[in-house]
């Protein structure tokens, strides 16, 4: 889901469903924005966002009160036989890439350090600069400079036995025997070489000094021989680090096996799994295959280093399971993630998720453990779920004054981005507060086609309906306008839910028919509610008599959500409940029912 903001025409208008009228001037600040990120967005992630610094050219609606939806995004598929032929040779090329990486061990490897410069210590600079005077013929006329310091010199011999230390410090000088015997093996592989270069200067010297000239001598010959003897470890020295290393092909050893990485559980390259995460790399990076290879490479870094698969094992409590957690599926089958900001309204909570940095940082690994976990639980075949639905709750959001919420936000948004690519694949927006106008305002322009199409807004009187669009009710929270509750109930997820549309200023009516004896077990609620609600047994029978069931009342919003009732048949008849709505609007109905056997 990892997707760069730029520039964008604002695109088609689809639906709107908030509506709080409201004037530009009394629009508070808005908080921070952030596009659409990688991955499921935790708790804090997606709306927390860096605010725009420039304001640029706002959609035009045709009321305040609306919020502009492209049209729905579509899922691509995975299958690589039904990809277009460029993505097809990208994800070829991107493989090829991924393989010449393993097989050189590159790919989970640290970043190479920056090159450092290497400065030459002082002496053997002087040493190669002797050995090029040696070696170019100009021996004498060193020597002869040398030769107005030559008192100096024979005095440091004679009082100190080290006659020249910056020559003589990187190599002191070996016995004489040695000297020879080495030299006598030398000659028989380097016969000329070594002997010209050590006798000659010597003779020339010998004819130009006075009396002391043989102390002089003797300190120009160890020098002379000392240089001529230590000039192949100084050029091997030198030349050393030129050498090309030794590997397995030279040293004729099988190169090693290629680096086996996984991501997320699947090993990369092993089977058609493999090709379902690459996927995700490129379209984050718009199948430019480069860029998606670096993300790759980054990503698999950055799990090495956070410890992800010890940070599966490591137990960070419960605490913020209110706030975050995964609750049924949707109808398409693609799991859906809460992220309840409301729940952060609690002082003691807020306190110790983001109250320092410890804690801010405990947070974040909470919610990256979470994400972790819920994304083993997918389906990386080609056909399979591999996404995930976000539903955001802003009822009573902190809103962007909390600087501490909306630091952990960023930082978690940022590693979410760049490192959990196309995860999500729809943003449900729900109990959108008047505010929220101006921050949509701002941030449509900068968001990408392919993240506005992925975003759906609501407004309170709207949420409970938007979800029911994309979520059976059955599987929506009760909370959040659905019959699906914790715990051990007459009614499961399992059992289907069914939904009616009541207009305005009308009576709608629910029969039940039954020829047998049995307990008939029914629960129903009314989105908004402000209607009325009756049910009654009617007999089969000629002459018998109506029961009433639950006496006809007004039941409104601050009432239980969800009315559950039963009814013991005994005799053959039908049970009726009805639903009168006097109001000018109408209502959505959901209802369920079962029997079971009555017992004597």
């Amino acid at each position: 889901m990892a997707e760069e903001t730029k520039p964008a025409a604002p695109s088609t208008v689809e639906e709107v469903v908030v509506e709080k009228p409201v004037t530009e001037k009394e629009l508070p600040p808005a908080p921070e924005p952030e596009p659409e990120k990688p991955a499921v967005a935790s708790a804090t992630e997606e709306v927390a966002v860096e605010p725009v610094a420039e304001e640029a050219e706002k959609p035009k609606e045709a009321e305040d009160v609306k919020i502009a939806q492209s049209v729905s995004f579509k899922e691509e598929t995975n299958v690589v036989a039904e990809l277009p032929e460029a993505q097809k040779k990208a994800l070829d090329d991107l493989k090829q890439l991924i393989q010449e990486a393993l097989n050189k061990h590159e790919l989970s490897a640290p970043p190479p350090p920056p090159p450092v410069k290497e400065e030459k210590p002082a002496e053997p600079e002087k040493t190669e600069e002797k050995v090029e005077e040696v070696k170019e013929g100009e021996k004498v006329e060193v020597k002869e400079e040398e030769k107005e310091k030559t008192p100096a010199v024979a005095a440091s011999t004679s009082e100190d036995p080290k006659p020249a230390e910056p020559e003589i410090a990187a190599l002191p000088p070996p016995p004489v025997e040695e000297k020879v015997e080495v030299k006598e093996e030398s000659k028989e592989e380097k016969p000329v070489e070594p002997v010209v270069v050590a006798e000659e200067p010597v003779a020339t010297v010998t004819t130009v000094v006075d009396e002391d000239g043989a102390k002089t001598v003797e300190a120009i010959e160890e020098t002379v021989v000392a240089v001529s003897s230590a000039t192949p470890a100084a050029e091997t020295t030198a030349e050393a680090p030129a050498e090309e290393p030794k590997t397995e092909e030279t040293l004729g050893l099988p190169p090693p096996p290629p680096e086996e990485v996984s991501i997320w559980g699947i090993k990369l390259l092993e089977d058609e799994k493999s090709d379902v995460i690459l996927l995700k790399f490129l379209r984050a990076r718009d199948f430019k295959v480069k860029e998606a290879f670096t993300m790759i490479k980054n990503t698999v870094r950055w799990r090495k280093e956070f410890g992800i698969e010890d940070l599966l094992e490591e137990d960070l409590g419960n605490e913020l399971e209110k706030a975050v957690f995964m609750h049924g599926v949707d109808k398409e089958g693609h799991p859906v993630c809460y992220n309840v900001f409301g729940a952060f309204q609690n002082k003691e909570l807020y306190q110790n998720c983001f109250s320092d940095e410890e804690k801010r940082v405990k947070f974040l690994r909470w919610r990256i453990q979470f994400l972790e976990k819920s994304i083993r639980k997918l389906d990386f075949s080609p056909n399979g779920i591999c996404t995930i639905v976000q539903v955001n709750d802003l009822k009573n959001s902190p809103g962007p004054a909390k600087r501490e919420l909306r630091q952990a936000t960023n930082q978690a948004v940022g590693l979410l981005q760049d490192n959990y690519p196309e995860f999500v694949a729809r943003q449900v927006f729900i109990n959108v507060p008047w505010w929220y106008l101006a921050f949509n305002r701002m941030i449509s322009p900068f968001l990408t086609l392919r993240t506005k199409s992925k975003f759906v807004f609501a407004g309170p009187s709207k949420s409970a309906e938007t979800l029911l669009k994309y979520i059976p009710a059955e599987r929506v929270p009760v909370q959040f306008g659905g019959l699906s509750k914790e715990g051990e109930h007459e009614f499961t997820d399992a059992d289907s839910v069914t939904e009616v549309t009541i207009k305005p200023t009308s009576k709608h009516t629910i029969e039940f028919s039954f020829s047998e004896r049995c307990v008939l077990v029914w629960e129903l609620r009314v989105l908004g509610w402000d209607v009325s609600y009756g049910a009654e047994f009617d007999p089969g029978a000629e002459g018998g008599y109506t029961v009433i069931v639950s006496k006809t009342r007004k039941v409104s919003q601050t009432d239980e959500p969800v009315i559950c009732d039963n009814f013991k048949i005994s005799e053959p008849g039908k049970v009726i409940l009805t639903i009168d709505n006097q109001t000018s609007k109408k209502k959505k109905l959901l209802y369920r029912s079962q029997t079971k056997p009555l017992s004597e």
